[in-house]
């Protein structure tokens, strides 16, 4: 049985109005054409649902059956309708981003900070990831949004990144650390250090990896860190020489070496789904996220 929704809908004003003419009023319609729908249900349902009398029109008992049955079907479709309209103005919703531990203190830190205080009632779902676990989650479906630092792994359809900001990294050691700051250290004198590194498998790792190849040298961190955040606690309680995000800087106990070979610049990347529509939460984050660009 296909019976049009909009018959439903008819019925269930006149039975809540108890009235064709007060539900041709409440719907902008016309009582004939209300009078039609109802006979029209009634014909494929194949009973009357409704009695009329001076006072109006009465339900039937298999009116008042279907009754119970549609008005709750019709609270659900306005519980629909207002929480898309909620949505739309972003006084509901959740927006999930994926994103890797240094993207997340070089850009998005202070872009949810900002969409916080704009938009309250959105929630925000945000999983700490290296860069191509974030990648994976978001060709998944289980973020909407990534942000993570270059170079990941080649991206291909329907994925596609766009540069939001860059930094630079800088080599780092303890105060105490038993090494004249104030000169100038080839890489060669660098990797005869003890090494505190993000572990394999993440971008960093590959980065810098490839650039001590490039300059004849092997890369063999003595210590491999989860996070990003994790390296300056190691590197304050002088377990080695690190590399990390200039953002991070300064930081108590910690001091900079200079180096003779620049280190490669960096890029944090947005990185999307073309073929897939985003939430109206997600899409307003976005557009605050691409903003950086003009900064």
């Amino acid at each position: 049985m296909d019976i049009a929704l909009d018959y439903y809908r008819i019925f269930e004003a006149v039975a809540r109005h108890r009235s064709f003419t007060r539900a041709a009023e409440a719907l902008v319609n016309s009582q004939p054409n209300l009078t039609r729908a109802v006979h029209n249900l009634e014909a494929e349902l194949g009973c009357r649902l409704f009695l009329r009398s001076s006072r109006g029109v009465e339900l039937t008992p298999e009116g008042e059956a279907l009754y119970a049955h549609v008005t709750a079907a019709m609270e659900q479709l306005r519980a629909g309708e207002a929480e898309l309209q909620r949505q739309r103005e972003l006084r509901s919703g959740m927006v999930s981003i994926a994103c890797s531990e240094t993207a997340l203190h070089a850009v998005l830190l202070q872009v949810l900070s900002r969409f916080h205080r704009e938009n309250p009632a959105i929630r925000l779902r945000v999983s700490n990831q290296s860069a191509p676990e974030a990648i994976d989650a978001l060709r998944s479906g289980l973020a909407e949004l990534a942000v993570v630092t270059m170079p990941p792994t080649p991206l291909s359809a329907p994925l596609e990144a766009t540069v939001l900001a860059s930094f630079r990294e800088v080599a780092v050691c303890s105060t105490a650390f038993p090494l004249d700051s104030g000169r100038t250290f080839t890489l060669r004198e660098i990797a005869a250090l003890p090494l505190i590194a993000l572990r394999r498998g993440t971008s960093t790792f590959d980065l810098y990896e490839s650039l001590f190849r490039r300059h004849g040298l092997s890369y063999a961190p003595d210590i491999e860190a989860a996070t990003s955040t994790q390296l300056l606690p190691l590197v304050k309680n002088g377990l080695g020489i690190a590399f990390v995000p200039d953002v991070l800087l300064p930081a108590p106990g910690i001091e900079r070496l200079h180096l003779r070979e620049g280190l490669p610049e960096r890029a944090v990347c947005l990185i999307r789904r073309t073929d897939r529509p985003r939430s109206v939460a997600a899409a307003a984050l976005e557009t605050m996220l691409l903003s950086l660009q003009n900064k």
